[in-house]
């Protein structure tokens, strides 16, 4: 039976069963880790690594109650607007404007005039204009983005920047104090001992795991990431749905803004200062594809809980905050990496 060298320089027979074998396994295992079981895997993996850390690291403290609510409480901000960032970028979009909407949405909302006519009538006129703010400003990203047919990198960039100057120029770069012992009372309310910062992050990350993976919108999304002239010709709005999606961007940044004034009692222009970076990194390390056409909320939520994690275990062993940015960095890049090595189609080289 003759022999034949494979491009890599084994050799196998001329029938090609173990070389056909060998690929078939490769082909099937690149396919497990690139499917959503395996992305998940490999997210738990890297957070049971982190919390077997901080046990090691600080045994006393880490692993109380009091300090796993600390963490999810402090993941609870940036994952809300890391789920509204991950259907923007599954559409193959980026908004980098979210962290200034928080700041401004907090500011209007914490205006003497608006807190007045909260006092009159109710302490959900503050979250609704709050809420409008952040609505309003994505509206205008889509609008700019679909209809104006600018690149979503420069028009929310410009919008980051706007946004961060009008948050200033009402505040008077002060700190506008929440008044409204009514709404602060609410927001620090603990529900069967969890606080309402992260039932609110629980609640947005299950509306955004069904709206991506249960109704027509979210697979109108994931087929515009995929390839937006396809699914222009198969009948999708596309214009009118990125539209949506910076809205609905804009909403999370809202909903953050209102979590901002419950937890620090004002608002201020300096609010989601650099969030839009950790939401979007958030994201990436999860399994959404920056280039589109793939996105997991699951996969979100555990991005931010790694990040949130490691944070704490530097806290909690006085460890040098620039070594935790460093760690960060290179978390990111090497997701990015496997994603570029694990995402793309089998048989491509």
């Amino acid at each position: 039976m003759s022999e034949q060298t494979t491009p890599r320089g084994d050799v196998a027979p001329a029938n090609g069963a173990p070389l056909a074998s060998s690929t078939a396994t490769e082909s099937g295992f690149r396919r497990f880790l690139s499917g959503s079981v395996g992305r998940n895997l490999g997210l738990v993996a890297a957070l049971l690594v982190l919390v077997i850390a901080g046990a090691i690291t600080a045994p006393d403290t880490f692993l109380t109650t009091s300090n796993m609510l600390t963490i999810l409480r402090a993941a609870s901000i940036l994952g809300v607007v890391s789920i509204g960032m991950t259907l923007v970028i599954t559409a193959g979009g980026i908004d980098l404007s979210v962290g200034s909407l928080i700041g401004l949405a907090s500011v209007v909302a914490t205006l003497a005039a608006i807190q007045d006519l909260a006092d009159q009538l109710h302490w959900i006129v503050m979250v609704v204009l709050a809420l409008a703010v952040g609505v309003g400003a994505g509206l205008v990203n889509g609008i700019v983005i679909a209809y104006g047919k600018v690149v979503a990198f420069m028009a929310t960039l410009a919008m980051l920047v706007a946004a961060r100057g009008l948050a200033e120029i009402l505040a008077e770069r002060r700190t506008l104090q929440v008044g409204n012992r009514d709404f602060i009372t609410f927001m620090n309310l603990d529900i069967i001992g969890v606080d309402m910062l992260i039932w609110i992050f629980a609640i947005v990350a299950a509306l955004g795991w069904v709206v991506l993976n249960r109704t027509t919108f979210g697979r109108r999304t994931v087929a515009i990431g995929g390839n937006r002239e396809a699914a222009r010709l198969a009948g999708i709005n596309v214009k009118r749905h990125i539209m949506w999606l910076y809205a609905i961007s804009g909403l999370t940044a809202g909903i953050a803004a209102v979590m901002y004034l419950g937890r620090t009692t004002a608002g201020t222009s300096t609010h989601g200062t650099l969030l839009e970076l950790d939401a979007i990194a958030a994201v990436v390390v999860g399994g959404t594809l920056l280039a589109g056409g793939r996105g997991t909320v699951t996969g979100t939520v555990f991005g931010v809980l790694i990040f949130t994690t490691l944070t704490n275990v530097f806290v909690q062993n006085n460890l040098n905050s620039s070594v935790q940015a460093v760690v960060k960095g290179v978390i990111i890049v090497v997701a990015v990496l496997l994603q570029q090595r694990f995402a793309r189609p089998t048989g491509r080289g």
